[in-house]
């Protein structure tokens, strides 16, 4: 019966939020107590994230630690925040002694800074808080921000039979044990093993004989966006962290480099929508605007720049006042082409798959962006004839509309891999950057070339 309540995918309905709202009124504990422990700590958190702070912090309080520390770390991170404000540095203690190494540090890290002095000196597990104030000392976004502490680690010249009686106690500290890593006298990384190795060798075979050296590992300054790309690249569930000494410090597991994936995508999400920096809908009126303002900035200059260039060709317009009537369309397929190109790059160079020469990229956007301007520009041809019956016209506008595809193309391609080179983040160029620009080329060709054909 419990399996199948297991397999139950949890619904938060207002039923449910209703009931635990009139518990915690109610002060009903032990109902509250009896309803919530039916449910897995993630769908706790997404109930309390619900509910007023009042009430979830007199949730946290309630439940055992054991439940409340896996509850705090699936909490929405601004309401984690306030909870945290309102529990005591001994309260925020007792969580966190019950969290993994690497989860602790992510909780305190989040404190300001005379709290995090206050919790760490309530932790009363002394080996606990040694590796915890170890990983505060990390770049968060380095793999040794994101590595955990807990490991089984055995030495090359124990026997099997003495190792698997070690490895027992070191299990109980570990979650789950992916790898059994090997290190040798100097504590040096030197190879690894798996619960199948141990099983099937003979029990008084040494380490050595059994272990596999050929160990994927990661150094303990590596950015954590590299880290993610070797463990997604071999398929890995968990990774090795190293020092420069190859001294065996830790391991990063899949769940970590989860929240690494999701908050770059988060990230680049929003610098291509022209975001400058995190923000979520619940920030204040002020963060949202200088998070947005910048970019909206530079759409307005783009805006400026076409003003100034199409007031060039005022003659243009008063000859031919069609002209005016495809600005738009070519503005829009240009900044339409460009975000393709930039997109593509962009994908290639966050998944690694970007390799060769710059000029051999852009040659084939060029020969890609040809075939398609070619195609649009025919059938834009065609239409502008027909409908004025002008030649001249319609293949002014249609020759444009190639150049134009072409140089979008080109620019989308380029620009992303020149950032990407200078070390800043290419996603910038999947966003306004790229369609201003784009804009602002494609009104300056488009006119140039209109006037060079029809003589104006």
């Amino acid at each position: 019966m419990e399996e199948t309540q297991e397999n139950i995918q949890f619904q938060l309905t207002d039923e449910l939020i209703e009931k635990v709202e009139i518990l915690v009124e109610d002060q009903n504990d032990n109902d509250l107590k009896t309803l919530l422990n039916e449910y897995h700590h993630a769908d706790i958190a997404e109930i309390l994230d619900e509910l007023e702070l009042d009430d979830a912090v007199y949730v946290i309080k309630l439940l055992d630690s054991e439940t409340t520390s896996d509850v705090l770390m699936e909490l929405d991170e601004d309401n984690r925040e306030k909870v945290l404000r309102n529990l005591s540095a001994k309260e925020i203690a007792e969580e966190v002694e019950e969290l993994d190494t690497d989860d602790a540090a992510d909780i305190i890290a989040e404190l300001p800074e005379d709290r995090q002095q206050a919790v760490i000196s309530q932790i009363e597990d002394e080996d606990h808080k040694a590796e915890i104030k170890e990983l505060l000392a990390y770049d968060d976004d380095s793999a040794g921000g994101l590595m955990a502490k807990e490991l089984v680690k055995v030495y090359e010249t124990w026997t099997v039979a003495g190792c698997l009686r070690r490895i027992r106690g070191q299990a109980k500290e570990v979650t789950r044990v992916h790898s059994i890593y090997v290190v040798n006298k100097q504590e040096q990384l030197i190879g690894r093993l798996s619960l199948k190795d141990l099983i099937v060798a003979k029990s008084d075979q040494k380490i050595a004989d059994i272990a596999k050296d050929n160990v994927d590992y990661v150094n303990v300054n590596d950015d954590a966006e590299d880290v993610a790309r070797v463990m997604a690249k071999y398929d890995l569930e968990a990774i090795p962290v190293v020092d420069d000494n190859q001294t065996l410090l830790g391991r990063i597991t899949i769940d970590d480099i989860v929240d690494v994936l999701k908050e770059e995508a988060d990230k680049d999400y929003q610098l291509a929508a022209g975001i400058t920096q995190d923000v979520d809908s619940d920030d204040s009126i002020f963060d949202l605007t200088k998070a947005r303002l910048p970019w909206l900035f530079l759409g307005l200059v783009g805006g400026v720049g076409a003003f100034l260039i199409m007031e060039g060709f005022q003659e243009a317009f008063s000859k031919y006042a069609v002209l005016f009537f495809f600005t738009p369309l070519i503005a829009a397929m240009a900044g339409n082409v460009g975000v393709q190109s930039s997109a593509i790059i962009v994908q290639g160079l966050a998944n690694d798959d970007v390799r060769g020469s710059v000029n051999s990229r852009l040659i084939k956007e060029m020969l890609l962006a040809a075939l398609n301007g070619t195609i649009l520009a025919l059938f834009l041809f065609f239409f502008v004839w027909v409908t004025k019956g002008e030649f001249n016209t319609a293949l002014a506008i249609s020759a444009s509309l190639i150049a134009v595809i072409i140089v979008a193309g080109l620019i989308g391609t380029f620009v992303p891999l020149f950032l990407d080179k200078r070390g800043i983040d290419p996603a910038i160029a999947t966003g306004p950057f790229i369609t201003t620009s784009n804009d602002i080329f494609g009104i300056l060709i488009y006119f140039w070339i209109a006037k060079l054909i029809l003589g104006i």
